[in-house]
């Protein structure tokens, strides 16, 4: 039987310039404003289980006039995951499903519940890494490019219950994951096997994600849908929590531009960004708060914090990937991302030929990075 037959669907939210994103993300999808690029994630971080708030000495700490770009990815340096880390990343790539599809037991239907993270093919070692954390899941190979990670055992589910009860999700995610655990809870006791029970599902399903599709509306027409509970959680406390977040969400761009006031007819603008469906406005607020830096734009279902000015970047944005690295393919584009700033803050982008190396280097960044150089 299929997912769609099985109803088993994530939930898609539309983002600035009508640019659609999986609020539960699939395949890597294209992100972007005015240039998409697949959002790569990261492989590795520190191993720190102390929750830690970032120091006044990152933020204010001034690295704009050093050289950076010494800055180089250490790929095969030995990766931990920190739990934080992997609920940053699970509120940016996580995916609670609940799929309730027709069966010949004695009510007729059968319920089956699953975590899923989906990437692009390029972040299968992390999805290894992460398999090994639990120890628990399988990975599956989607297309030719894209993989996922799944765990659908109530059994085996009952890790990331106990991860995501310790260390709680601060995106609007929360509320999913809230209705998932009450359906994870009701398998346990059984309770999926009876009429009553299955009721409760359906109702609990009906606020989560997309809600009920067409054929569970018809089959379930009087089923009164669950109150969506609230996430009250938008404080940012830890930066390994971000650095997963960013790992998810974050996106390193360099943009080139016509420009006719400059000497070369073309500017260059750097930016880094988070975008998440306004719900979450709230937590995209504290980032400024974080950071002591960027803006927040927003459109009808979504809100982008954004960071383009070039000492906020350098002083107070690329310290925190610094001390909590990025590896794998982002790791690629974030040194890209460095070397391009360097050569702005000693202005060889105002000369022909440091123009054209930024743009072979963007050249070779975010979608037009091949397979193979990861």
């Amino acid at each position: 039987m299929s997912e769609n037959e099985m109803d088993n669907r994530g939930s898609k939210s539309v983002i600035l310039n009508n640019i659609a994103v999986k609020e539960q993300r699939v395949d890597g999808g294209l992100h972007g404003i005015s240039i998409p690029c697949i959002r790569y994630t990261l492989k590795g971080f520190e191993r720190n289980y102390q929750v830690r708030i970032l120091s006044n000495s990152i933020n204010n700490q001034r690295i704009f006039y050093r050289t950076i770009s010494t800055y180089q990815p250490e790929p095969n340096r030995e990766r931990f995951i920190n739990p934080l880390w992997l609920t940053g990343f699970i509120d940016g790539e996580g995916c609670f499903h609940t799929s309730i599809y027709k069966n010949n037991n004695k009510i007729g239907w059968a319920v089956k519940i699953e975590f899923e993270i989906r990437l692009h093919v390029k972040d299968k070692v992390l999805l290894e890494e992460i398999q090994n954390y639990f120890q628990v899941g399988n990975i599956f190979i989607n297309s030719r490019q894209g993989v996922s990670f799944r765990i659908q055992s109530p059994k085996d589910l009952a890790k990331i219950i106990d991860l995501l009860d310790l260390y709680p999700l601060r995106t609007q995610k929360l509320s999913d994951y809230i209705l998932f655990k009450e359906v994870f809870n009701l398998i346990l006791n059984k309770q999926h096997l009876t009429l009553s029970g299955l009721h409760k599902i359906v109702a609990i399903k009906a606020s989560m994600n997309l809600g009920l599709s067409e054929s569970l509306q018809a089959a379930f027409p009087d089923v009164i849908p669950r109150i969506r509970p609230l996430a009250n959680n938008p404080s940012i406390i830890d930066p390994e929590w971000l650095t997963g977040f960013a790992a998810a969400e974050g996106c390193f761009f360099v943009h080139i531009f016509k420009s006719p006031t400059h000497k070369l007819k073309e500017g260059v603008q750097l930016e880094f960004n988070l975008t998440q469906h306004n719900r979450d406005e709230l937590l995209m607020k504290s980032l400024i708060e974080f950071f002591n830096c960027g803006n927040l734009q927003r459109s009808k279902n979504a809100c982008m914090y954004r960071v383009t000015n070039i000492p906020d970047i350098a002083e107070k944005i690329m310290p925190l990937f610094e001390k909590y690295p990025i590896y794998g393919a982002k790791s690629k584009d974030f040194a890209d991302f460095y070397k391009v700033l360097e050569m702005v803050k000693l202005k060889k982008h105002l000369t022909k030929e440091g123009l054209e190396q930024i743009r072979i280097i963007k050249a070779g960044m975010n979608t037009g990075r091949s397979e193979m150089s990861t």
